[in-house]
């Protein structure tokens, strides 16, 4: 299953923390407004603390360059 939801960059660290919380994600994908694809992360079920801190730090770094952009979700 797949969902996309369209944010702009200073709302984007935002949402990916919610949709993190919320659980079931096997993969996000943020894709800038050519919808070319900026990067690409694996999450495992589960996965809290130190694990996702560094999946963080990438998506606040490009929060600060991207005006607006796609997150693709592939849930469980």
């Amino acid at each position: 299953m797949k969902e996309e939801f369209k944010v702009n960059g200073e709302d984007l660290l935002k949402k990916v923390k919610e949709l993190i919380h919320e659980g079931n994600i096997r993969k996000l994908i943020i894709k800038d407004e050519d919808d070319k694809v900026i990067v690409e992360i694996p999450l495992t079920y589960g996965a809290i603390g130190a694990l996702v801190a560094p999946v963080l730090a990438v998506v606040g770094a490009l929060a600060a360059l991207l005006t607006r952009c796609t997150i693709v979700v592939e849930k469980k």
